[in-house]
């Protein structure tokens, strides 16, 4: 999932922090995108952008994946994103409190190691092909991204001129976003072994037939879990050698209680926004590719991680948009215009037959682009010394990314994937709310 600070707002706190940066900070207002010395560590750190994308990515294949390897319902597929989520809602504050304490490097350095402790453990989960040793595997994961992105937003955009933050920050994204478009092929060559078996196949197999189909399904994982471990570790110990940004600890964090930020209404509102938006998009994506099989049963499961791989490219273009979009238009306006287009893309792939039900839903990766960035920048607006522990409240509520995959999959048991897309319509019209009150709000001041 596509998960950042939204530039403007980050590079606004970064600049007025200028004067509060110790000795060992780059230095300031020289106009330079990546100020000299510094390169390999924005490199490095730019690349934790990408790396977080690829895991919460992957969720989307492992979904449809364990189905097969260890025969799963929906719902208890959807779990997989339950765990992954739960790590970030868990994380979120001891997170920023471990960096405070020890520095971005040590987030850093634990994020990865994390990631890489999770991605390993993925070996002997397949070995065992035990559902519950795979999603302590993805908790140890994501913890590690959690870890990650808790320190990467702030810190890239201190690598530079404070003026330049945005671009800094942009092009982060961009990296985030191709891995997240990345993440769908890797699974359709590397996971799907494109061996489908019907049910009626499956159920004229001997033990022994079944027993070995699902172990061969099951070390899919295996080796790409291993190269991702590896290609994380390899970042881990590379950053340990670069030079980072010196950046103050208690510079910007604030000293507001959380009965302060919490009696601002737009950020217990945003909060709100937030749990609904990120539950919309981990359920549409985690079902994408059952819902192609279900719409077009003939679709080889690799087209249809393909497809999703597309959605996702939509996705990461629909970012650019938006930010050029925003020059023009409001921001609460363009939150709610999107809302409602996604409202409408759902009810179609509800209702359309064929391809055109499936083109509805990819069409959505588009609008969502936005929702999560902008829903923060208006939650921490006019926070003041509340604004860092309201960032975290506001990263905690991506716990409803958590929440809606078991219900979908609940759902689509009692009755059809196409009804369980009801619950994200319901999300985006929460999102559409907020934007109106938000809007209403801004209006009044």
């Amino acid at each position: 999932m596509a998960m950042t600070m939204p530039p403007a707002t980050l590079g606004e706190a970064i600049a007025s922090e200028e004067s509060e940066c110790p000795p060992g900070c780059p230095p300031q207002g020289s106009g330079r995108f990546v100020t000299p010395g510094y390169l390999a560590g924005f490199a490095l750190v730019t690349c934790a952008f990408f790396a977080w994308a690829l895991a919460n990515n992957l969720n989307d294949i492992l979904i449809r994946q364990f189905q097969k390897a260890l025969a799963l319902s929906r719902g208890e597929a959807g779990f997989i994103q339950f765990v992954f989520y739960l790590a970030y809602f868990f994380w979120a504050l001891p997170a920023g409190l471990l960096l405070r304490r020890f520095g971005y490097r040590a987030g850093l350095l634990i994020g990865f190691a994390l990631y890489a402790a999770g991605a390993l453990l993925f070996y002997p989960a397949a070995e065992l092909r035990r559902y519950d040793g795979f999603l302590f595997a993805l908790f140890v994961l994501a913890s590690g991204a959690a870890f990650l992105e808790t320190a990467a937003n702030p810190l890239i955009a201190r690598f530079g001129d404070p003026n330049r933050a945005s671009q800094r920050l942009t092009l982060a994204q961009a990296f985030n976003g191709l891995g997240a478009v990345v993440a769908p092929i890797v699974g359709g060559l590397f996971i799907f072994s494109g061996v489908e078996h019907s049910s009626r196949d499956i159920a004229l197999m001997s033990a022994e037939q079944l027993r070995r189909y699902r172990m061969s399904e099951a070390a899919m994982v295996q080796s790409p879990y291993l190269c991702l471990a590896l290609f994380v570790a390899v970042l881990g110990v590379a950053l340990a050698f670069v030079r980072l940004p010196n950046v103050s600890r208690g510079s910007g964090a604030g000293s507001g209680s959380l009965k302060s930020a919490l009696g601002h209404r737009q950020l217990r509102a945003a909060v709100v926004a937030q749990f609904f938006y990120v539950g919309a998009q981990v359920g549409i994506w985690s079902y994408f590719v059952d819902f192609v099989k279900h719409i077009a049963p003939q679709t080889p499961e690799r087209t249809a991680a393909y497809l999703l791989s597309a959605s996702l490219l939509l996705f990461m273009i629909g970012r650019f948009a938006g930010a050029a979009l925003m020059q023009r238009i409001r921001p609460t306006r363009l939150l709610g215009t999107f809302a409602a287009a996604n409202m409408v893309l759902v009810l179609l792939a509800m209702v359309l037959p064929g391809s055109g039900a499936i083109a509805a839903l990819a069409l959505t990766s588009i609008f969502m682009s936005i929702m999560f960035p902008t829903i923060f920048a208006l939650g921490i607006r006019d926070l003041g010394e509340g604004t860092a522990l309201g960032s975290s409240l506001i990263i905690m509520a991506i716990i409803g990314g958590a929440v809606f995959p078991p219900l979908m999959g609940l759902v689509s048991e009692w009755l059809d994937l196409r009804a369980a897309m009801a619950l994200p319509l319901l999300c985006f019209g929460a999102v559409g709310i907020f934007a109106l009150k938000a809007r209403d709000t801004a209006a009044s001041t």
